[in-house]
């Protein structure tokens, strides 16, 4: 028996695209810039913030000094005098030192460089001000840039950009460098410029790798909320003053008073949210989830109880909130529309959780187990502690009470120790199950467990997270969370709780379904598939065509051609709705991958590449597409590459074995493929290839390397079926009987496992048996038919 080398390309879809508001600092209008937009372009009907001064100046006068107002504001020798302080000391990043000049005719940032030459990086934009001033310089082709010192507006200090936004994650010490701060992460055009200025236009011109970026002002104005103001102003100026429009819709403005809770929150999540973007732009009242895909426990972001980790905006800890998913509770119920808090007196604390609560809040000291009169008895303090994360504070509005214990098992934050820093977690966890008799932090430890095993590709919880993904109590981030996981896990169990999934209310978590079942082909599957191009989310419909794509062939007819025309379309314009980020490219790149287009995917990992030189899986994908078209030497290459940039890269070191196995260089495939083990244990392809390697000469040791392969990936009959193979030659048909059988059950359309376990029979003399089998697999529905026939035949042949 001979078995070819399997190739697996690896296809991922990359790292979302992360939207970041540094919500933070009397918004201004910006007439030095050139580029603003000019009446008669596309932004005409768009009037600025000022116009809106003569009739709302109280309003205007809140928004204007708010840190929605202020998210962006030109740098001004005003702005440095009142907001910060001089630069004691050089800040040292690599060879190079950095100091803030923000004395008078000054404004910039001096480079000094090994040799001691200099060079001034003018300070353009202040972004933030609530926690951190960031701040922008023009650099060439457009690019406005993060320069690399920051100032701490709590502690008065300067500090490096890039350093404080490292993530320490829990047992990874040491797992994150540093991004250079002249690199695309840090480009204010790419990044986070969506949620700091009003009304813009990228404008980027692929060809050129440029910008003209445009913007009608900087911070969130009004015009963000409630649309083009032009045409109200026109309206109004042309009524009697203090007379309003016989019909109210005629205002010619978006009246957020007539918000539904969740178009309030999906406004404000369009910036405060941790997603990828489907679409070039969002408009109140708009879905969210018809613009956006959210990123939720997944991502090491978050400790697996769901609390903040890494760089995270409110949304996905929002929706983890009973009190939110309530359905009455929004943004605007405790923040002004301008983004302040509207309890911030003393004595209106707790007046946020009426009157839902009513009676804790009267009897608090009670339910808190503190002073009444202490701000441990404030509802926040224990509900919506304060983390820190690159100086930047976050409130936690999960809404959820303490979990120690959850930070005994996963170092997550709970707000008894953010308090009582003196204390540990076991002395926090002994006090609350002290005042509690529920155990309410049993769910809570129940699910993170869930999730903990689940990104460490641990299965033997599989029956219970399945069981949460049906439950419909579950909450919508872990059940999408899980089911996002999940695409690691091979068990074909899986399938049924995902098509259960289809049908759950939340976009969120049928668009994680959807995309789950295009990775677990079958006709019954794509069926629900292609009948979610016709969801009544976005994002659904941009996950089953994604899933579809790797179907060329397929021919809907009638209404449903229609609607996965749509949907195709959809998925398309999603690929390139931020086409100056790498992802985009290596998103279609995959696209094309799967199409069939090896040429057309090159191109774009290519470009994939210039914008993230340090992708190794740009690499290693773009070696797959040139292996398609036979090009051995060039997918080596990109392959080493990957290896050069990341030595312990699983995926590069599987390919790599696969190529040498090809060239017939067994014992450099031997190695990668064992590197490629090392890396992630739960590879079965590389044990299952490395079985196929050491049969020849190490029988004993391939039993092993398949035996894995078939544990891990058990809807793969060729491990199972080479697992007995390779039992019945060295002797041990007993087992290879027993992986048979189960084969037989597990897969049985399979025709050669019912050949192999015919054989067997036949070889003991067993021919009872042996027509048992042929009969049986003779009458398996979805047999092909080839194999029926042949089937049938032996069985006459043991009858003569």
């Amino acid at each position: 028996m001979k078995h070819k080398l399997l190739i697996l390309v690896i296809v991922s879809l990359g790292s979302p695209w992360i939207f970041s508001v540094c919500t933070d600092a009397a918004a201004q209008e910006d007439p030095g810039r050139k580029d603003i937009a000019q009446p008669g372009s596309a932004m005409a009907a768009y009037a600025g913030s000022k116009s809106c001064l003569a009739c709302h100046e109280r309003f205007y006068g809140l928004w204007s000094t708010s840190f929605h107002g202020l998210a962006m504001q030109p740098y001004t020798e005003t702005l440095a005098k009142e907001k910060l302080s001089f630069q004691k000391e050089d800040m040292v990043i690599g060879t190079q030192r950095y100091r803030a000049e923000i004395g008078a005719d000054e404004g910039y940032v001096l480079e000094t460089g090994p040799d001691g030459r200099e060079k001034k990086y003018r300070i353009e934009y202040a972004l933030g001000g609530k926690n951190v001033f960031y701040f922008l310089t023009p650099l060439e082709k457009g690019r406005l840039q993060t320069l690399p010192v920051a100032y701490d507006v709590r502690k008065k200090e300067w500090f490096d950009t890039a350093l404080s936004g490292l993530r320490h994650f829990p047992g990874q010490q040491g797992s994150e460098t540093p991004v250079g701060w002249k690199e695309r992460p840090y480009t204010f055009n790419t990044a986070c410029y969506g949620c700091h200025v009003s009304q813009l236009s990228t404008n980027y011109d692929q060809k050129t790798d440029s910008y003209a970026t445009t913007w009608k002002e900087p911070g969130i104005n009004c015009e963000t909320c409630h649309g083009p103001s032009e045409a109200h102003n026109a309206l109004m100026t042309k009524l009697p003053k203090g007379e309003k429009p016989a019909d109210p819709a005629d205002v010619g403005l978006i009246s957020t008073k007539k918000f539904t809770p969740t178009q309030h929150n999906d406004s404000c999540n369009s910036c405060h949210s941790k997603a990828s973007a489907l679409t070039a732009g969002y408009r109140t009242p708009e879905p969210f989830f018809d613009h956006f895909d959210l990123v939720t426990l997944e991502n090491p972001d978050f400790y697996p109880d769901g609390r903040d980790l890494g760089e995270n905006y409110t949304q996905t800890s929002w929706r983890m909130s009973p009190c939110a998913m309530g359905g009455k509770l929004h943004c605007v119920t405790c923040h002004t529309s301008s983004g302040r808090y509207r309890f911030r007196k003393p004595e209106d604390a707790n007046k946020a959780c009426l009157p839902c609560h009513e009676e804790r809040v009267k009897n608090v000291a009670a339910h808190s187990h503190h002073p009444a009169e202490s701000a441990a008895s404030n509802c926040i303090a224990c509900h919506m502690p304060k983390t820190e994360f690159a100086r930047m504070l976050r409130t936690d509005h999960s809404m959820l009470p303490p979990t120690p214990a959850t930070t005994i098992a996963y170092q997550s934050p709970n707000a008894c120790n953010i308090c009582h820093k003196e204390k540990d977690a076991a002395w926090a966890d002994q006090q609350v199950r002290a005042w509690h008799q529920q155990d309410y932090q049993a769910p809570v430890l129940k699910r993170a467990a869930l999730v903990d095993a689940a990104r460490k590709g641990e299965w033997k919880q599989l029956p219970e997270m399945l069981a949460y993904i049906e439950d419909p109590k579950s909450n919508e981030v872990f059940v999408a969370a899980l089911i996002r996981l999940l695409a690691n896990c091979n068990n074909p169990s899986k399938v049924p709780a995902l098509r259960k999934a289809l049908n759950n209310p939340s976009p969120l978590v049928r668009g994680a379904a959807v995309e789950g079942l295009g990775k677990s082909p079958s006709l019954e599957v794509l069926q629900d598939v292609a009948a979610a191009t016709s969801d009544d989310s976005r994002l659904v419909r941009v996950r089953a065509a994604a899933a579809l794509a790797h179907f060329p062939n397929m021919s809907p007819q009638g209404k449903a051609k229609e609607q996965y025309a749509k949907a195709t379309g959809e998925f398309m314009a999603s690929l390139m709705a931020r086409p100056d980020t790498w992802d985009a490219h290596y998103n279609l790149g995959n696209h094309y991958l799967g199409q069939n287009r090896p040429k057309e995917a090159l191109a774009e990992y290519d470009i994939a590449s210039h914008h993230e030189p340090q992708g190794i899986m740009i690499l290693v994908n773009a070696a797959m597409a040139h292996a398609k078209l036979g090009e051995t030497a060039k997918a080596e290459e990109k392959l080493d590459e990957a290896l050069k940039i990341g030595p312990g890269s699983s995926a590069a070191h599987y390919n790599l074995g696969l190529i040498k196995a090809e060239q017939n260089d067994l014992p450099a495939a031997e190695q990668h493929l064992k590197e490629a083990w090392k890396a992630d244990p739960q590879m079965a392809g590389a044990a299952f290839n490395l079985c196929v390697i050491t049969a020849k000469d190490r029988p004993a040791e391939a039993l092993e390397w398949c035996r894995k392969a078939a544990v891990l990936r058990p809807a793969e009959p060729r491990y199972a079926y080479t697992l007995a193979f390779y039992q019945r030659q060295g002797g041990d048909t007993v087992g290879a009987l027993a992986t048979l059988k189960t084969l037989c059950n597990q897969s049985p359309a399979y025709p050669d496992a019912f050949l192999l376990l015919a054989q067997i029979y036949e070889e003991k003399g067993k021919k009872e048996e042996a027509a048992k089998v042929y009969s049986q697999a003779a009458a398996v529905p979805g047999m092909p038919e080839r194999a029926k026939m042949y089937f049938k035949s032996r069985l006459e042949a043991g009858q003569k």
